[in-house]
């Protein structure tokens, strides 16, 4: 099935590893040009490398902390020079990392959420909307979460921060419409990411195994999938391409659970 994406130029935020990483390998695999947005230069290094070992005509690593306003329109900036001022895909996967009960949470930490959380994805469809609207045709794709839809005590500021993803994204849809730029949101579960497996070593358990992380996270937070194991990141790539693809051209304002199954209605 051809998503009509070969030399497209898609943009991920967050793009240098975990479930960012996966969808600019999906997007690569396309033949996309893909530029990876990350703070660290290490990494973005690796999956510059990864991105033209897949088959990207074009990639591009640009350091850039999203919380920061200048730093996000330089980017935008130096990829409208190399890509001729269009854009055809913004996928936006970075997420706030704060954990904590609503009732122990500080200010700072709330602020902190909604910075990492809600304000980056704002800053970058901000600074990539001239581009998009240059195009001969642009997708947005943003990532919220499953947790959302069904409540964890420990993750009070983060799912709030996703919540208003959801709704920001939303109300970005109904007013891109006119210009025909679908915008979707993308729910993960729980997935083999390195933060996940971060969170593991923390609490003792030191495994990457799928079915052993899931057995984990219903232990912590009480709500596994319907399937018994973790998402692997490669299975979510593909979603995220197809909402981004040429070919996804009348589907606008949805929130797509990737989840392992849910009771979600």
């Amino acid at each position: 099935m051809d998503l009509g994406l070969r030399n497209a130029a898609a943009v991920v935020v967050g793009g240098s590893r975990g479930m960012g990483l996966a969808t600019a390998r999906s997007l690569a695999q396309e033949g996309a040009r893909v530029c990876v947005l990350g703070r660290s230069r290490a990494d973005l290094d690796r999956a510059e490398q990864d991105l033209v070992r897949r088959g990207s005509p074009d990639v591009v690593g640009l350091v850039a902390d999203v919380r920061e306003t200048p730093q996000v329109e330089a980017a935008f900036g130096e990829l409208a020079q190399r890509w001729g001022g269009q854009l055809n895909v913004l996928v936006n996967a970075v997420g706030p990392y704060v954990q904590g009960r609503f009732d122990l949470l500080t200010d700072s930490q709330w602020h902190e959420a909604v910075d990492d959380g809600v304000l980056s994805m704002v800053r970058c469809v901000r600074a990539a909307l001239p581009l998009l609207r240059a195009a001969q045709w642009a997708r947005i794709v943003n990532f919220s979460a499953h947790s959302t839809q069904r409540q964890s005590i420990p993750l009070a500021a983060y799912t709030a921060a996703k919540a208003m993803v959801t709704s920001a994204s939303k109300n970005l849809s109904l007013l891109l419409a006119p210009e025909e730029i679908p915008v979707n949101v993308v729910s993960p579960g729980t997935f083999v990411t390195p933060g996940l497996v971060d969170w593991a070593n923390s609490v003792g358990v030191h495994s990457d195994d799928p079915y052993e992380l899931m057995s984990l996270i219903g232990k912590h937070y009480g709500h596994p999938a319907q399937m018994p194991r973790a998402g692997r990141p490669e299975e979510i790539g593909p979603v995220v391409t197809f909402l981004a693809s040429r070919l996804n051209s009348y589907m606008t304002g949805a929130n797509v659970n990737v989840d392992g199954g849910s009771d979600f209605t």
